[in-house]
């Protein structure tokens, strides 16, 4: 099968022939069908999420597939199901780490990859879905959506009529929009350099726009979400907390890096400040995964707003290079000749 390689940090990823190996317990084998490109793979590829030491190894983390085949044990999916693929765990098996064979020799991988024709993954990493589900909300539910949403409601706790800034309008950004939108937040303030993302992000729901790279922020706000891990973005967003404010962290900085915080004495005004770091919006992909489905079906969701470019598996090099660039919303990946 074709797979993307990660076979050398800060460098092209490899497409390239991988070969499957037999089913342990707990492990699924899907047929993928699309991928969503999500900002943390960029760290990946630079050896800063702790993998620098298991090169050669599989992508991705987010996707939607077919299950082909299941392993002893498995009792959550069946042959034939509809599967979002994430990385935050679900009901299941926690199946060992997968093998492949790369240029004639094994080679491990995470319990979820998506980024390849097709995947062996740890059953507790997917999640049954209606057969007419899109192929790209699948996706999305798979990281991006799940993420904010969670974020918006376990996390920030977004009282009616809060006020919000999101910091950062990528996949995830945007996806915090519309979340923050659907707890009718107001005013929601989108916040990023690049002046392209204007109308995608009042198109998903803000209702004000501002280009850092050329306007200060003057407001308090009662939540902040950053999805940069700038440290000097951090430090400043701090100033903009108002007395009940909540600085929420999805970005996360590069290891080693430390966030000054400027008048630190003024995180005890009013009732007191908080800054949290957030895992995936403590996400259950079990119990979250039908209910955000639901929402799109009544038209609450729309994933028309998030994703804004699409590319076959062979240009993933391509699509990397969009997605540093800071000029995209969620990019998918369509794998196995399938259309959304």
């Amino acid at each position: 099968m074709k797979a993307v390689v990660l076979t050398q940090l800060n460098s092209p990823l490899a497409v390239a022939e991988v070969e499957l190996t037999p089913l342990q317990p707990g492990q699924v084998l899907v047929k993928n069908l699309v991928s969503g490109l999500c900002g943390a793979q960029l760290q990946e590829i630079a050896g800063l999420k702790g993998n620098a030491n298991f090169l050669p190894h599989l992508m991705g983390h987010e996707g939607c597939g077919i299950v082909e085949e299941v392993g002893a044990g498995v009792t959550t999916v069946k042959v034939g199901d509809k599967v979002v693929m994430h990385w935050r765990k679900g009901e299941g098996i926690e199946a060992p780490f997968p093998t492949y064979t790369f240029n004639g020799k094994s080679m491990s991988s995470g319990k979820v990859t998506t980024l390849s024709e097709y995947s062996i993954v740890s059953e507790n990493r997917v999640t049954t879905v209606p057969q007419d589900t899109p192929e790209e909300l699948c996706a999305l539910l798979g990281c991006g959506l799940t993420t904010a949403l969670g974020v918006i409601t376990n996390e920030a706790e977004i009282k009616l009529g809060e006020s919000v800034l999101i910091i950062g309008s990528g996949g995830v950004g945007l996806n915090l929009i519309q979340g923050a939108k659907l707890v009718s937040a107001y005013p929601i303030m989108a916040a990023d350099v690049v002046e392209d993302k204007r109308e995608l992000c009042l198109a998903a729901g803000a209702t004000h726009f501002i280009n850092t790279g050329i306007e200060e922020i003057t407001d308090k706000f009662d939540v902040i979400i950053d999805t940069t891990g700038i440290p000097e973005v951090l430090a400043k967003a701090t100033t903009y907390l108002s007395n009940t404010g909540r600085l929420i962290l999805v970005g996360q900085p590069k290891p080693g890096q430390e966030i000054t915080i400027p008048t630190a004495n003024k995180l005890f005004d009013g009732s007191g400040k908080t800054i949290k770091a957030t895992q995936g919006g403590k996400t259950n992909p079990t119990d979250d995964i039908p209910r955000y489905i639901k929402l799109h079906q009544a038209g609450l969701l729309d994933i028309a707003k998030i994703v804004t470019h699409r590319f076959n598996l062979e240009d993933i090099n391509q699509a990397f290079d969009l997605l540093r660039s800071g000029k995209a919303g969620r990019i998918m990946i369509n794998i196995n000749n399938r259309k959304n």
